[in-house]
């Protein structure tokens, strides 16, 4: 099957409308989603690596960043993945977030194989299945709330009116719905990384990938945003959070340790 045909996949496995466009979804619980085998049932993971590396060359030398990392995550789980700095925990985030591809190795995400695609694929991946919750928020300070979290809508070519919707309803969810027409600057770090989980939330994507999401918070305010996390899992989302924190970690129901590249251990969670 061609990059092209998997591209078709993912856009008739999403709500599209007769013009091709993603349908106003309400932003609530997730659909039902498939469960990895080995944690529920016999049903199909929302990722799976099968023995992946990453090499990185510089004249000579090449580095090997992850050699042979083989994951299944299922549909409604919340695993967090911890690494020292320089574990390769980077790599694989940006791997898992369709932002590099692998060296070797295969990585489906819902079901369709993304290796083989060239860049303007992957932006479309990225745009439409994962939504991204960044350690520096990434909010544009000139733009309200709502504007902020409708710019995956707008990229995804959704008319103005739906997006205002959805981007209010997102809020909502987070428990901003008084802070829509507020700039980031108006805002507390907390309340900033709301906005940034409901732009996540936005595009109803497949995996919700969470890069070191309370690094520049309080522990008031990571506690709060952990909070949310943990209320968007039991809702049913899929959650991937990278942490070099194992404090943070323990909030996800499953931990997967990494380092050097390798998978050191992959077990439920002690809280």
């Amino acid at each position: 099957m061609g990059a092209g045909e998997q591209m078709s996949q993912f856009s008739d496995s999403g709500a599209t409308g007769p013009d091709g466009r993603i349908s106003p979804l309400s932003v609530g619980p997730a659909p039902t989603a498939v469960m990895d085998s080995r944690v529920i049932g016999q049903r199909s993971p929302i990722v799976e690596l099968v023995d992946v590396w990453k090499s990185y060359r510089t004249g000579t030398i090449s580095v090997d960043a992850l050699r042979g990392v083989s994951l299944r995550i299922a549909g409604g789980e919340f695993v967090s993945i911890i690494g020292p700095s320089g574990s390769g925990k980077s790599t694989l985030m940006h791997i898992l977030g369709c932002l590099d591809l692998s060296t070797l190795g295969s990585y489906r995400l819902a079901g369709v194989d993304v290796s083989e695609m060239d860049e303007v694929e992957l932006a479309e991946v990225r745009n439409r299945r994962i939504g991204f919750v960044f350690q520096q928020f990434n909010l544009l300070p000139k733009l309200s709330a709502w504007r902020n979290v409708e710019l995956p809508l707008v990229y995804a070519g959704v008319e103005r009116r739906v997006r205002k919707q959805r981007a209010l309803r997102a809020l909502e969810r987070v428990g901003l719905a008084d802070r829509v027409e507020h700039r980031p600057t108006e805002l507390s770090g907390g309340q900033q990384q709301r906005v940034a989980v409901a732009r996540a939330l936005v595009n109803e994507p497949s995996l919700i990938l969470a890069d070191e999401p309370t690094g520049n918070l309080d522990s008031s305010s990571a506690a709060d945003v952990l909070g949310l996390l943990g209320e968007l899992h039991a809702a049913g989302r899929t959650i991937v959070l990278i942490t070099h924190d194992a404090e943070v970690a323990s909030a996800a129901g499953r931990v997967v340790r990494i380092r050097d590249g390798l998978i050191h251990a992959d077990e439920a969670a002690h809280t």
